[in-house]
C-alpha cells in the first residue's frame, strides 16, 4: 500500500479512516503516526484527536489497541462459524460485537482448500477483508472452544474475586480485572485475557445463581455453545408454517387406533404405532404394522430460515429440567407433536411383517392420523401384564404386542450387540429441586418401541437404495484392532479369554458377557466393552450398524428432534413423488457435508447432557459429603483412580497421594495399582467403601477419601472372585500395552 503523503499537523478525521479502512494490518496510534510522518508533540494531540473520534462514533478500537471504522470489523479478529450452506461456503460472525448501531456483519471465509475443514460454532481467528457490500475472512488459527471464554463462578478470596472454572479439567483460579455487575458467588461468562503467568478474567454476561435449580442446564448450554435462542425471523416463519392445511392429497389412517407410546415426561411426540393380523393369504400368521411419524419435511422446508436454524442445531438437547429443540415449540411441542384426538400430518411406514419377524414388503406414504391415545411405558406395560384397566388394550396394545413378539424373533436371530447399561433418571419437584437420582425401569414396552422403530429405520433405509436416491445412513462402524486388544488385556485381568483372530461380530461380546455370568463385576465388564466399541455418525455412504447387525440403517423416526431424520424424510418425499418439501439437488450434493456437522453436533449434545446429570448427581450428593459411600472403582490411573457412586452414578477421583504413605505402582496393562510394601491393589470394577470428601455441583466433579485407617480390601478383588469359581488366576502384564 502507498505511504500517504506528509502533511504538515495532525491527518484529518477522513483520512484516519481512509488509512485505516485500507491498511492491511492493525492499524493503532503508533502506525497511523509514523504513517503520517507525526512528531512526538504531534503524537500526543493524536490521541487526543482518536480519543474525539471514538467519542463521535467514528471508529472503534480492537483488541491490541487497533483501530476499525465504526460499524467496521478490526483487520484481525476472533469469528465464529455460524453457517455452512448447501453450496459448501462458510460463513462466520464477529464473536464480539459492541457496534449497537450497525447490524452485525456476515462474512465468507474463504479456506485454502476444496473441503471445508470448518463447521458451525468453530472459532478461528482471521483476517477481515471488506468487499464490495461485504465482507471476506481468511482464516489465520482454528481456535479451540474455551481458548478466551471460559464459564465460572466468582469466589472472592484475601482481597480480591476470583473466577473458579466450571469445567472438571478446568483447574486453575483466575484473578478477577473486571467483574461488571456480578457478585461473589454468580455464575458468568468471561474472558481470560493477558499472557502466562499473568492471565486475568473479565466478565462479559452474568448468568444468575449457578446452585438455583434450572441452572445446571444453564451451565452446559453456555459451556457448549447450544443455540437455545430462536430468531424472530425463525419464529415468524415457524408461525406461518403452523398454519399450512394439512393437504388433502393423504391418505386417511384417521380410523386406526394408532397409540403413542413414550415416556412419561416426554416433550414432543414423534411417533406412533400400530399393528394387526395380516389378512394377505402370502403371509399367513404375519402381521401388518403401521409407524406413523410426524410429518416435519412438509413444515420445515428446504432453504428457510427454519431449516437453516434446524441444521445450526443438528438436534434438540434434552436435560432433567428443560430441552433445548431444534425446533420451535409451536411445531416441536405442538402442530408436529402426535397428540391425542389430534389431526396430524404424518410420513407413515407401512410394513408387511413375517410370522418369523422378518420384513416382507415396505411402502412410504403422507398420510392423516388421529392418535388414539398418548401412554406412558409404564402404563402400556401395566396394560399388558394385566395390572391396569385401559380401554385400549385388547384394539391396540395386545395387537402390537403379538406383532412385536415376531419382530423380537427377528432381532434375536441377528444377534446384535446386547448392553443393558442402565441409564439414570434425574426426578425433580415443580420448583426444580432434586428428589430422586435412580437408574431407569427397563421394560418391555421400551423394547417394543425400539423394534418397531429400528423396523421402520431399516425400511427406511432399504426403500431409498431402492429408488437409488440419497441416503443418510447411521453408520456403527466394527472396532478397531486396538480397541479389541485393548479389551483382551481388560478381560485378562479377570481371567476371561478372548481371541483376537476371529472374526468379530455384536455375538462376540454377548457370548463374553453370557461366560462370565451373573458376577459382581458384569456391568464393569459391559462398561468396558461399550468403549471398545466405535462412535456411531451419519455418512451418505454406507458401512452398515454393527452394533446392530444390520446392513442397511437409516435414522426416520424422530426428525422434531433429529436433522439427519428430516433429511431421510425428504430423500422419501423426493423419491415417492409425495408432493412438497422434498430433497433438494443441493442437499444432495452436501449430504457428505451435511453428515459430518450433525454428527459433531449430536456429539456436543450428549456431552451436555452427561455433563448436566453429573452436576444433578454431585448437588444430590452434596448433603452427603463426609459420609461413608458404596463404589466401584471405574478406572485407574497413575495420578488414583476414579470410583462410580453404586445405585446413582457419579464419577469422583481417589487421589493416590491419599492412600497411604506407601508407593503405590500403576500396573498399565492390568490397569490396577498396587502398594509396594502391601500388596493391595486398586483394580477396575472392584467394590469399596470410600469417604465422600467433597462434591461440586457446579463442575460435576466428586472426590473421595479412605476411611481412617483403612486401606485396600485385598478381598475384593475381582480376580479373586473369579479363582472362588474355579476360573484361572489372573497373569500379570506390567508396562506398556503389547502389541
Amino acid at each position: 500500500m502507498a505511504k500517504p503523503r506528509h502533511q504538515p499537523g495532525l491527518p484529518t478525521r477522513q483520512q484516519i479512516i481512509d488509512f485505516i479502512t485500507s491498511s492491511d494490518t492493525p492499524a493503532g496510534k503508533r502506525e497511523i503516526a509514523k504513517a503520517f510522518g507525526l512528531s512526538a508533540h504531534e503524537k500526543i494531540a493524536l490521541k487526543a484527536l482518536l480519543k474525539d473520534m471514538a467519542d463521535e462514533g467514528l471508529i472503534d478500537s480492537a483488541p491490541g489497541r487497533a483501530f476499525h471504522k465504526a460499524g467496521g470489523l478490526p483487520k484481525v479478529t476472533v469469528l465464529r462459524v455460524s453457517d455452512v450452506d448447501d453450496g459448501g461456503n462458510v460463513w462466520a460472525v464477529p464473536e464480539r460485537w459492541d457496534a449497537d448501531a450497525a447490524p452485525m456483519p456476515r462474512l465468507r471465509v474463504r479456506e485454502r482448500g476444496k473441503r471445508s475443514a470448518l463447521g458451525v460454532g468453530d472459532r478461528i481467528l482471521a483476517r477481515t477483508e471488506e468487499a464490495g457490500k461485504g465482507w471476506i475472512a481468511h482464516p489465520m488459527k482454528q481456535l479451540a472452544k474455551g481458548d478466551e471464554l471460559m464459564l465460572g463462578v466468582l469466589r472472592w478470596e484475601g482481597n480480591g474475586l476470583w473466577l473458579e472454572g466450571v469445567e472438571k479439567r478446568e483447574r486453575r483460579q483466575y484473578p478477577v480485572s473486571d467483574a461488571g455487575d456480578a457478585q461473589p458467588g454468580d455464575l458468568v461468562l468471561a474472558e481470560k485475557t493477558g499472557r502466562p503467568p499473568r492471565i486475568t478474567a473479565r466478565v462479559t454476561e452474568r448468568l444468575g445463581d449457578p446452585f438455583a435449580p434450572r441452572s445446571f442446564s444453564l451451565i452446559a448450554i453456555h459451556e457448549h455453545g447450544i443455540p437455545d435462542v430462536f430468531g424472530d425471523d425463525v419464529l415468524e416463519e415457524s408461525n406461518r408454517a403452523a398454519l399450512l392445511p394439512v393437504g388433502e392429497d393423504r391418505e386417511d389412517l384417521a380410523h386406526l387406533p394408532i397409540v403413542a407410546i413414550d415416556p412419561a415426561d416426554a416433550r414432543d411426540h414423534d411417533d406412533a404405532v400400530w399393528a394387526a393380523p395380516d389378512d394377505d393369504p402370502g403371509n399367513a400368521g404375519g402381521w401388518q404394522a403401521v409407524v406413523a411419524i410426524a410429518d416435519v419435511s412438509f413444515y420445515v422446508r428446504p432453504g428457510s430460515a427454519l431449516d437453516r436454524e434446524a441444521r445450526r442445531r443438528g438436534n434438540s438437547v434434552y436435560f432433567p429440567d428443560r430441552v433445548v429443540p431444534m425446533l420451535p415449540e409451536i411445531l416441536s411441542a405442538e402442530i408436529c407433536s402426535l397428540k391425542t384426538g389430534e389431526d396430524r400430518a404424518a410420513l407413515a411406514c407401512h410394513l408387511q411383517v413375517g410370522k418369523d419377524g422378518q420384513l416382507k414388503s415396505w411402502r412410504f406414504t403422507r398420510a392423516l392420523v388421529r392418535i388414539a391415545a398418548n401412554i406412558a411405558y409404564e402404563d402400556a406395560q401395566a396394560a399388558i401384564d394385566g395390572e391396569l384397566d385401559h380401554p385400549l388394550t385388547d384394539t391396540a396394545l395386545n395387537p402390537l404386542w403379538a406383532c412385536w413378539r415376531a419382530l423380537a424373533k427377528a432381532r434375536d436371530a441377528r444377534e446384535p450387540l446386547d448392553l443393558d447399561l442402565p441409564e439414570r433418571r434425574v426426578v425433580l419437584d415443580e420448583k426444580g429441586r432434586i428428589m430422586s437420582v435412580a437408574p431407569r425401569e427397563r421394560l418391555d414396552a421400551h423394547r417394543l418401541i425400539e423394534d418397531y422403530m429400528i423396523a421402520a429405520n431399516v425400511a427406511a433405509a432399504k426403500a431409498l437404495e431402492a429408488k437409488k436416491a440419497p441416503v443418510m445412513y447411521r453408520v456403527h462402524e466394527p472396532p478397531s484392532r486396538e480397541k479389541l486388544v485393548g479389551l483382551k488385556d481388560y478381560l485378562e485381568t479377570y481371567g476371561v479369554k478372548f481371541a483376537l483372530g476371529q472374526v468379530i461380530r455384536p455375538a462376540t461380546f454377548n457370548r463374553i458377557l453370557d461366560k462370565i455370568g451373573d458376577v459382581d463385576f458384569r456391568p464393569q465388564v459391559m462398561e468396558q466393552i461399550l468403549r471398545s466399541q466405535t462412535q456411531a455418525y451419519y455418512a451418505p455412504d454406507n458401512h452398515g450398524h454393527f452394533g446392530l447387525s444390520l446392513g442397511s440403517y437409516a435414522h426416520f423416526t424422530s426428525p422434531i428432534r433429529r436433522y439427519a431424520d428430516l433429511v431421510v424424510h425428504r430423500s422419501l418425499v423426493s423419491a415417492y413423488a409425495l408432493g412438497p418439501g422434498g430433497l433438494t439437488s443441493d442437499e444432495a450434493a452436501g449430504m457428505e457435508r451435511i453428515g459430518e456437522a450433525i454428527s459433531r453436533l449430536e456429539r456436543r449434545a450428549m456431552e451436555a447432557e452427561r455433563d448436566t446429570i453429573d452436576r444433578y448427581v454431585a448437588a444430590y450428593l452434596a448433603e452427603r459429603v463426609g459420609e461413608l459411600v458404596e463404589v466401584r472403582i471405574s478406572g485407574v490411573t497413575n495420578f488414583g483412580f476414579f470410583a462410580t457412586v453404586d445405585g446413582i452414578g457419579g464419577d469422583g477421583l481417589m487421589p493416590v497421594r491419599d492412600l497411604g504413605g506407601e508407593y503405590f505402582r500403576y500396573d498399565e496393562v492390568a490397569k490396577k495399582l498396587v502398594g509396594e510394601q502391601s500388596g493391595d491393589e486398586y483394580a477396575i470394577g472392584q467394590r469399596l467403601t470410600l469417604r465422600l470428601a467433597e462434591s461440586n455441583p457446579v463442575s460435576g466433579a466428586l472426590r473421595f477419601e479412605l476411611p481412617e485407617g483403612k486401606g485396600a480390601a485385598r478381598g475384593s478383588r475381582p480376580q479373586r472372585d473369579l479363582k472362588r469359581r474355579g476360573r484361572p488366576a489372573n497373569i500379570r502384564h506390567q508396562g506398556k500395552r503389547r502389541k
